[in-house]
């Protein structure tokens, strides 16, 4: 199919839904979520994608039972550890997007252990969002621009992309949901002005390689104008 988008975005949605559904508690969802990340991933690659941001955890998630976020947090360090040498070996490059500040140090230092182990991977860039929120985002660029004394004539579009996390990475060209949610939840709010959204009632442990081809295929029918007229309308 070729290089037929570069980035996607995905809200991981709907893993603690899968496991009540099923009597099961939330923390398996959880479990089953983090194997559909890998899924995920191979088909990415096998669809020659750029790059996957995954929506893994915001900021408002910190707000959650702590157990349910220590769970969260042990299955994010075991999946790194267990996954980087599978990274390098795929020429998959890992990257966090989000505040370090709110990790614990112990899983901050397995997150930066793995971006410095990929950091020269060039097949497949997968961002995890973590302790990640696109206001909070924002609101980080705007200090590091203040600190470093930029004229406010000077400061545009490309120069606030300079100092968001997403530096250097293009924006998503589609936004995919899973579980019947339409909306954002402030995820790359910025960087998602001109993206097309994908939204399925799928609960994300349910999400399949197919149907993640199925929305790159519907993305394909779409004709995005940026704001400009068709070529078929001024025809």
């Amino acid at each position: 199919m070729g290089r037929i988008l570069k980035h996607v975005g995905i809200i991981m949605d709907g893993n603690g839904r899968w496991a009540q559904m099923r009597g099961l508690p939330r923390h398996e969802g959880h479990k089953r979520g983090v194997e559909k990340v890998k899924e995920i991933i191979g088909a990415a690659l096998r669809l020659k994608i750029d790059v996957v941001t995954f929506y893994a955890f915001s900021i408002e998630n910190w707000q959650r039972p702590k157990k349910e976020v220590d769970i969260i947090m042990q299955l994010l360090q075991n999946h790194l550890k267990k996954e980087t040498n599978n990274f390098i070996s795929q020429g998959i490059r890992f990257k966090m997007i989000g505040n370090r500040n709110l990790i614990p140090d112990n899983i901050l230092s397995v997150i930066e252990e793995a971006e410095k182990a990929t950091a020269d991977c060039k097949e497949l860039i997968t961002q995890f969002a973590i302790s990640y929120s696109g206001r909070d985002e924002i609101i980080r660029a705007v200090k590091k621009a203040i600190q470093k004394n930029i004229d406010s004539e000077n400061f545009d579009e490309n120069m606030m992309n300079s100092f968001l996390d997403t530096a250097e990475i293009p924006e998503p060209d589609l936004i995919i949901r899973t579980s019947g949610e339409q909306r954002l939840s402030n995820f790359l709010i910025w960087q998602s002005a001109y993206s097309e959204f994908y939204f399925t009632q799928t609960l994300w442990p349910d999400f399949t390689d197919d149907e993640f081809t199925e929305a790159i295929l519907d993305f394909q029918k779409r004709q995005r104008r940026f704001g400009k007229v068709s070529e078929f309308a001024r025809a």
